[in-house]
């Protein structure tokens, strides 16, 4: 097989080996993005690495920010998964641009997983998601083979040689190739293993409680800004980031009256920027809740108490460290 990698692991490591990714004190924290085309399965890894269901993802397009679709926490570090548009052959403007945000979306992750379902032979649309992934040379690529549990030894072997053949075809080296059966639960703890190093080292980036950024916590977000940048587009352009830090059901509602309390920070980089958002006795401030409010319960479908504050987060664009913290 020229030197191919498969990684496999007994299925009762005893009890007295080391945790395999473990390394010392050493804590990596990153990003990675699963890719592969529709019923690839994707999401069903996604869930099985996280412990429990993440929303999913809504189809409607992210422009400005990456969706996290689930937070996996070790105790040597924290894999932050994120969604991405799938990558087709655009037949559209639109279809060109989503393109370029899974190929910005690429380009910004520590690691991309590539998933191949076991059960289907290599196909046009693999061949051209793996052309992609060839141009791309600093980032690893994991193949990630899905759907295990539903071939014999036989067909997986053949799945495996032909992977590691089509990585060759295309001038990269895998980093790993990785059998895995997402619903069986086989494997999925060696993937998270396997993934670890090679994120970079740092402290987490999210609590240890966050399992997902709901995807309606992005939409809520971006409807918030995009009613907070009219208007003040040409003054504040890029300067305004918003984060939804609570989205909860009012406790004591009956249920055919419910309220969703939604608490919201608009975040701007300099004091002086604060006036402009707020405006003349909070006008503007109170125009941005209203039309925003209206536009969030059309997408939620439930009443919603809007409560926004502006706050400052200085030179925040320019601030890895706000960046990410502010989800960008």
């Amino acid at each position: 097989m020229g030197g191919m990698s498969v990684r496999t692991q007994s299925p009762e490591p005893s009890d007295s080996s080391e945790p395999s990714g473990s390394s010392g004190s050493v804590h990596r924290a990153g990003f990675a993005c699963f890719v592969g085309r529709p019923n690839a399965g994707k999401s069903t890894l996604t869930n099985a690495l996280v412990g429990q269901k993440v929303a999913i993802t809504s189809n409607r397009p992210q422009t400005t920010r990456h969706t996290v679709r689930g937070i996996v926490h070790r105790p040597d570090a924290q894999l932050i998964l994120v969604d991405t548009p799938g990558l087709h052959k655009p037949r559209t403007l639109l279809g060109e641009r989503l393109n370029d945000v899974v190929r910005t979306t690429w380009a910004e992750v520590d690691v991309i997983g590539f998933c191949l379902p076991a059960d289907q032979k290599i196909g046009p649309g693999d061949r051209f998601i793996a052309k992609e992934l060839a141009g791309i040379r600093k980032t690893p690529k994991v193949a990630i083979v899905t759907k295990t549990d539903l071939v014999d030894s036989k067909a997986l072997a053949e799945q495996l040689i032909a992977i590691d053949q089509l990585g060759k075809e295309l001038g990269f080296e895998w980093a790993e190739i990785v059998p895995v059966s997402a619903t069986g639960g086989r494997q999925v703890d060696l993937l998270a293993d396997l993934l670890v190093p090679l994120l970079p080292e740092g402290p987490t980036l999210y609590p240890e409680g966050d399992l997902t950024d709901e995807p309606e916590q992005v939409m809520v977000a971006e409807l918030i800004r995009e009613a907070a940048l009219e208007g003040v587009r040409d003054e504040l352009p890029h300067s305004i980031a918003v984060v939804v830090e609570e989205m909860l059901p009012r406790p004591d509602r009956p249920a055919d009256r419910p309220l969703l309390d939604i608490h919201a920070n608009v975040y701007i980089e300099r004091p002086s920027q604060k006036g402009i958002i707020i405006g003349p006795k909070g006008k503007r401030l109170k125009d941005v809740g209203i039309k925003s409010r209206k536009q969030i319960e059309a997408l939620l479908g439930t009443p919603v108490f809007l409560d926004l504050h502006v706050k400052v987060a200085k030179d925040w664009q320019r601030d890895p460290k706000q960046l990410r913290r502010l989800g960008f």
